[in-house]
């Protein structure tokens, strides 16, 4: 019970938020909130090289906030389970209530606030009524790992050429990985140039599976 004990406990407490005191390391527990991926997977996604992904991501695994399996030569991270998918939504809400730059941030990197929206649960009543077309403009892979019911994988970079699948006269919903997620934004641009009448989920797939409405 004395000084060196309790000042012991609370290091461990610490060693997440040293791991978590990195931009690119938060990323990647961003980008693996969606689902296991592969380091040169995340190398490409995250924009770094494999040595300094590496680098990170072992930072996350000393203190157990992501896992690995190995398939042959490549190596797969996944999170270490669903509280620290917790604790990185906590880390966002945290971030949206106490730190006044964020909405600057955001608008420099996602544009102006142009973009209409709609919450998890009148898509999830619309999209049971059938009045609404969702997508899932993320790439291909992380739809896999698991993406809202009768939604339809067009990744972003492929739907420009993929207008014609969208029926018309009907109000599509795309979303992505979360409020932050730039894909989303950018396919409600792009489709509202078309012509099309389109909003982005509010949120994305983590936020969904935490308001435990069922996700494929």
């Amino acid at each position: 019970m004395g000084r060196e004990a309790k000042e012991a406990l609370f290091e461990q407490f610490a060693r997440l938020g040293k791991a978590l005191g990195s931009a690119k390391r938060v990323e990647l527990v961003d980008v693996l909130a969606q689902g296991e991926r592969s380091v040169d997977a995340l190398a490409q996604v995250t924009g770094v090289n494999l040595t300094t992904v590496s680098a990170h991501l072992q930072a996350l695994r000393r203190a157990h906030l992501v896992t690995t399996r190995r398939e042959a030569t490549r190596i797969y991270y996944r999170l270490a389970g669903p509280a620290v998918a917790e604790l990185y939504l906590a880390l966002l809400r945290a971030a949206e209530q106490s730190l006044p730059e964020l909405p600057d941030a955001a608008e420099a990197y996602l544009g102006p606030d142009d973009v209409e929206e709609i919450g998890r649960e009148e898509l999830w009543h619309r999209a049971e009524q059938g009045t609404v077309t969702v997508i899932d403009v993320r790439p291909a892979e992380e739809y896999a790992s698991g993406h809202l019911p009768g939604a339809v994988s067009i990744p972003l970079s492929q739907l420009a050429d993929r207008l014609s699948e969208l029926p018309a006269g009907t109000e599509v919903v795309a979303y992505c990985r979360g409020p932050y997620c730039a894909l989303s934004y950018a396919a409600v641009r792009l489709l509202r140039e078309h012509g099309l009448p389109t909003r982005r989920l509010a949120d994305g797939i983590l936020q969904w599976r935490a308001a435990d409405l069922p996700v494929e």
